[in-house]
């Protein structure tokens, strides 16, 4: 396993923010314990430390960090979670 992204910005994204957090949560479940996940996330939803971090930790707690990274040349946004713990 290594760090990866996971890009959540193109097509159905850009109008399903349901979609993107789910395919978000997936991504974070799926990567191993001492990596992480860029989730790059669609600019029409804006900032995803406003909407999906809270999710991210209401679900995985204390097993994960997460940091707002920026704005991506995309025009998304970029949103590194670490698995901290299985």
């Amino acid at each position: 396993m290594k760090s990866w992204s996971c890009g959540l910005e193109h097509g159905v994204y850009e109008t399903d923010r349901d979609l993107v957090i789910a395919e978000g949560l997936g991504a974070v479940a799926e990567t191993a314990k001492g990596f992480h996940v860029n989730l790059v996330t669609p600019h029409t939803f804006g900032n995803p430390d406003h909407y999906l971090t809270p999710i991210l930790k209401e679900k995985f707690g204390d097993r994960i960090n997460v940091k707002f990274i920026d704005q991506c040349g995309c025009g998304g946004f970029v949103l590194r979670v670490w698995i901290i713990a299985p």
